[in-house]
């Protein structure tokens, strides 16, 4: 009898344990490869790991971003892995991390992310009924241009730039350098800048191979070596996916696979012939940082400095937490000081 009773303890201490490793999650993954595509073996190694912490994930690859979106919206999947500029609806904390020019280096990036990863942050990774399981580095966008010479702001007035049709912080940037929005989506901005429909596109590095948009730099142009914001891949689920405690853990191994990562970032940008880069002068820089700084003031308030209304994009609090990284990392910045300061 001693013996049962104990068997029937032992059985229902190991439930919960049990329960959780049967545990199944549907997830839609956004790869412009599909399923041989790098970030889809990111959210695979992610999930190899999950699986250790009781939790099984059934990837789904889609090359289509917006049917991935859609997937997700109509309940196919119970999480999705995409774009942080497209999951940015769910969540605008972790959605504001490409904010143009926030997030000016690598170091930089590591230290946002160590520090949203912490359970301290919890709270700001759920908004409504969604919540933000892990955030990976997909590396900086820059912008590519067909002729070299475009290296200053005033270079790109009047310019055509393709422009991602769902970033509207983007299409703010152009108007503000009076450039040309041409409307565009992930998979035919490429094509528009190798046939020179189109002066520039911004993309990260690993788009000048997988896109060959070396097609359209040419023997001209090239790529303007100052980071316009960072991208991401985020996964998002409905708050009642995971528990409280599973999806702090989901998010800290997501992390732990932020220098894999960016290795496989870096690897892409040093395959790029040195002679492709435009290197900014350093007496430009400063003035770079300014512009992109009022430009996140501006979408941060939903009003421009001529008072007139703009899209409200960006989430407040993310803009201090970045502006507090990048003045401890360099302290004599001006805007460290400016009684406008984010």
């Amino acid at each position: 009898m001693r013996l049962r009773s104990l068997t029937a303890a032992l059985c229902l201490g190991l439930a919960p344990f049990a329960q959780a490793q049967d545990k199944a999650i549907d997830m839609c993954v956004f790869d412009l490869i599909g399923s041989s595509g790098d970030q889809y073996a990111l959210v695979e190694n992610y999930a190899i790991d999950m699986r250790e912490k009781g939790i099984k994930f059934n990837l789904e690859p889609y090359t289509d971003e917006g049917v991935a979106m859609s997937a997700f919206s109509a309940g196919d999947c119970d999480a999705l892995a995409a774009t942080d500029l497209r999951i940015r609806r769910y969540n605008g904390f972790t959605g504001t991390l490409s904010a143009v020019g926030a997030i000016p280096s690598y170091e930089h990036l590591e230290t946002v992310l160590a520090a949203i990863n912490k359970p301290s942050a919890s709270d700001y990774m759920k908004e409504g009924d969604y919540e933000i399981a892990g955030v990976f580095p997909l590396g900086a966008a820059y912008l590519f241009v067909t002729d070299r010479r475009m290296d200053t702001v005033e270079d790109l007035a009047g310019k055509r730039i393709a422009t991602l049709d769902h970033h509207p912080d983007a299409v703010h940037m152009v108007n503000y350098v009076n450039a040309s929005v041409e409307p565009s989506s992930i998979t035919d901005f490429g094509g528009k800048f190798n046939n020179r429909s189109v002066d520039a596109a911004y993309a990260p590095g690993w788009a000048y191979e997988a896109l060959e948009l070396y097609r359209g730099i040419g023997d001209q142009g090239g790529i303007v070596d100052y980071p316009l914001g960072q991208l991401t891949m985020q996964i998002v689920m409905r708050d009642d996916v995971l528990t409280d405690k599973e999806a702090q853990t989901s998010r800290e191994v997501a992390f732990d696979h932020f220098d894999m990562a960016l290795d496989r970032v870096r690897e892409y940008e040093k395959a790029i012939p040195d002679d492709a880069w435009i290197e900014i002068p350093g007496s430009d820089i400063a003035d770079y940082q300014e512009m992109f700084r009022q430009n996140r003031i501006e979408l941060r308030d939903g009003v421009d400095a001529n008072g007139d209304e703009v899209k409200q994009v960006y989430h407040g609090e993310m803009l201090t937490l970045l502006r507090k990284v990048r003045c401890r990392i360099n302290q004599d910045a001006s805007e460290c000081t400016a009684p406008d300061r984010e």
